[in-house]
Order: C-alpha cells, then structure tokens, then sequence
C-alpha cells in the first residue's frame, strides 16, 4: 500500500457513519482533536525509537503516517500537495532549505 492509497481510502470514508468508521469518527472530533491525535502517535513513536525497539517502532511509525494524513484531510491538504512540496525541496540541502524559511 503507498501512501496514495492510504490517502484515498481516507478520503473516501470520511463521508462514511463515524459508527462504522475510525476514521470518520476522528474527522468528526473536528482538526484539533485529529492534531492531538496524531502528536500522541508521534510521542509513542519517539518513545520506541529511544528504547530501540524496531517492532513497535514499525508499528507506531505506521500509526503516525496514518494519523497524518488523517490530519492533513481534516485540513483540506491533500497530499498531492505535500508531496510537491517534498519534490520542489529535492537536490537542496536541508541547512539550505531552512535558511530558506
């Protein structure tokens, strides 16, 4: 599955019941609480990348890219666009690209 896909598929079950959908439930919780959301993956992925632990940091790093995009949508930024924004950043230096900011 690439994030494309993964994308898509939110996409289309954010119209969905949030009875039936996770993912239509945390849309309707509104931007903030899909922020939230997505922060408490990314702590719990941090804490597994410090205690070195490669399984649950596969499985949390699985849950912060979903919750992400979770996120954008909640948002209206499609991917599309970030991954043009991640195009247009390719071949720069990253002490470039943010002296550039």
């Amino acid at each position: 599955m690439t994030l494309e896909d993964l994308f898509a598929t939110i996409e289309a079950r954010a119209s969905a019941d949030p009875d039936s959908s996770w993912i239509a439930k945390l849309l309707a919780k509104g931007p903030e609480k899909c922020a939230e959301k997505f922060g408490e993956e990314a702590v719990e992925a941090i804490i597994e990348a410090i205690k070195d632990d490669k399984a649950k940091l596969t499985s949390e790093a699985a849950d912060v890219l979903f919750h992400l995009l979770v996120m954008l949508k909640s948002r209206d930024v499609a991917l599309s666009d970030v991954m043009a924004e991640l195009a247009r950043r390719r071949g720069q230096s990253g002490i470039a690209e943010k002296a550039s900011r």
